[in-house]
């Protein structure tokens, strides 16, 4: 039993996803209902269900890649679901599918949904987009060397608009975190809102920068078919057009809402893994230059991308082989729980943080690292 549960916890998300889709097409304010239980299985779960420091082993990798694989196909469900139910069309062929294949019946969730309900259901697109598209897009675009992980994490992070990540994350963040030029590092005291819009407008400039680069020392021509960015934004565009074809003009500009949304809480995630802290030019990336978390449930919905400073210190790692690290610098809570916090009351956690960080620079940051974290205080 306990082999199969250590499986098996890592197909939360996906079925967490699963329930969503069930749940929001039952009606009678179902969306809103959902979205508040799933908010609160997240933050009360991250408060007192504890935290997990174990690095188990696992003799079958397929069955844990698995969900990450799958994820694609609730998702593609549920925002077509939504796309729909926003829609200023709709099909009838989509209608009778859903109806015949998924006994959902559009029409009447169509017909029901309240403000309250449209605006669950924008959040829970965007949290699943993020949870189900983006999260674990960063793990398989971290398989430089595997085509099909490649494959399914670029189409992945595509739902966001955010082909920019699979290169800029990767090839920038990871060497630059800690130092000013990094657009994932939020300085001390830097406003949330602010950071989201910095970022990405760095990162995709960044991006840009280093597909470039590999292009030039690959030997093709900077805007051909082998330009990565280009490559992306077509997927992404591909899947705007099909919201446009279920949902018509209101459709799309929902969708593209929410993959905005989800872009955004990807940056407050960002936001909060390496807020207010430095590493000395030229120093290698050690464990204290990221915020650690083994609270369980952001851990198993994150795919253990919560054990940050096992991540930055090993990137080559699959999630389930990083170390829980607990002497590294903790967050005070999980980084989902955080994610709320931090943006729906900015100020509250850059108060919270504020004493993270006087035990930071206290504890582990070097004499150098001290005079710059002092520069920023």
């Amino acid at each position: 039993m306990y082999c199969m549960l250590k499986y098996l916890k890592y197909y939360l998300s996906t079925l967490l996803l699963i329930s969503a889709i069930i749940i929001c097409s039952i009606g009678g304010n179902s969306p809103t209902i959902y979205f508040i239980c799933f908010s609160s299985i997240i933050i009360l779960g991250d408060i007192f269900l504890g935290k997990d420091v174990s690095t188990e082993k696992y003799s079958y990798p397929f069955l844990i890649n698995l969900p990450i694989y799958i994820n694609i196909v609730p998702l593609v469900i549920f925002l077509t679901m939504v796309v729909y139910i926003f829609g200023n069309q709709g099909s009838l062929l989509l209608v009778n599918f859903y109806n015949r294949f998924l006994f959902i019946d559009l029409i009447h969730i169509k017909d029901g949904v309240t403000i309250f309900d449209g605006i669950s259901l924008v959040l829970l697109s965007a949290l699943f987009i993020g949870l189900n598209g983006v999260n674990p897009g960063h793990e398989l675009t971290h398989r430089k060397k595997d085509k099909l992980n490649m494959f399914f994490g670029n189409w992945l992070l595509a739902f966001s608009w955010d082909c920019a990540f699979a290169l800029e994350h990767v090839y920038g963040h990871h060497k630059n975190v800690g130092l000013p030029t990094d657009p994932a590092t939020a300085k001390r005291g830097e406003g949330l809102y602010r950071f989201i819009l910095s970022a990405i407008i760095k990162e995709q400039h960044d991006a840009w920068l280093i597909e470039f680069d590999h292009l030039k020392k690959r030997g093709y021509t900077s805007f051909g078919i082998h330009n990565k960015m280009l490559i992306g934004y077509t997927r992404s565009l591909l899947i705007t057009i099909g919201a446009y074809l279920i949902g018509g003009i209101v459709g799309m500009t929902f969708y593209l809402l929410c993959a905005l949304l989800a872009k955004s809480f990807l940056e407050v995630i960002n936001y909060t893994e390496h807020y207010g802290l430095v590493r000395e030019p030229n120093m290698p990336v050690c464990k204290r230059h990221s915020w650690n978390s083994n609270n369980i449930i952001s851990s198993l919905l994150l795919y253990n991308v919560t054990r940050h400073s096992a991540h930055h210190e090993k990137a080559n790692l699959k999630f389930w082989e990083l170390d829980a690290y607990p002497d590294a610098p903790m967050m005070p809570q999980g980084y989902l729980s955080m994610l709320y916090l931090a943006f729906f009351l900015p100020f509250a956690y850059r108060k919270v943080m504020d004493k993270k960080l006087v035990d930071w620079d206290e504890n582990y940051a070097t004499p150098a690292e001290r005079k710059i974290a002092m520069a920023q205080n």
